[in-house]
């Protein structure tokens, strides 16, 4: 099926997990979507693919006054990676990049409290693990996501997003072992872009896609 844009989230997770289909029945798969856009996508594989489905959480770190810009990122564990390119050119002192990654940090805490409350991280080490945003820009966030699966002895560790910009796929394929997308433009722009409903995600409907998602007990 072609397409050149996505009505919602939910319909690009569909897309996508035609695309992963290849990794359906693998033994021990685990789907970690990055919150809050990445779960409404990765519902639909995780259902594909008949795989476990939790979260990882990453925060971007947004250069001051322009936020979308992103000079690096944060995920669970305490990894940071740092866009030195961006940092570099815009010359970011590094108490700057401190006081930003410092909110964050608090951010990232409150949504790990949020959607996981007492229920432990799961465990990577030997799995197979997809990672899964609704798109990827220049890849920071996601390059935080990679070592948290690497950091946890993941077996493999497979990117997949509905849409990645062209000029990332190849550096994603430097760090990962398989990059997934349906969509690779040129002309990226924004991922928002690329979908006609776009409407941020919320906390409780983040929460709910979990619930929904988790076993059921037996009896």
């Amino acid at each position: 099926m072609m397409t050149k844009r996505f009505r919602n989230r939910t319909q690009a997770g569909e897309l996508l997990a035609e695309k992963l289909a290849g990794y359906a029945g693998a033994g021990g798969i685990l789907v970690l979507a990055l919150p809050r856009g990445g779960v409404p996508v990765a519902v639909p594989v995780a259902l594909r693919l008949r795989a476990q489905l939790d979260v990882l959480t990453v925060r971007k770190l947004g250069v001051p006054g322009h936020e979308e810009l992103a000079m690096g990122a944060i995920a669970s564990g305490g990894v940071r990676v740092l866009n030195l390119e961006v940092v570099g050119a815009l010359q970011i002192p590094d108490d700057i990049v401190e006081r930003v990654a410092s909110r964050e940090q608090r951010e990232l805490e409150r949504r790990e409290r949020a959607y996981r409350g007492d229920r432990p991280a799961p465990a990577l080490a030997g799995r197979d693990v997809v990672l899964i945003d609704d798109g990827i820009a220049t890849g920071s966030t996601m390059r935080s996501a990679i070592g948290v699966a690497r950091g946890g002895h993941a077996r493999r560790v497979i990117v997949a997003a509905p849409v990645i910009a062209a000029s990332t796929v190849h550096e994603m394929r430097k760090v990962a072992d398989d990059v997934v997308f349906v969509l690779d433009p040129d002309d990226f722009v924004g991922v928002g872009k690329w979908y006609d409903d776009f409407t941020q995600t919320t906390d409780e409907e983040v929460k709910l896609l979990l619930a929904s998602a988790q076993p059921r007990p037996a009896g």
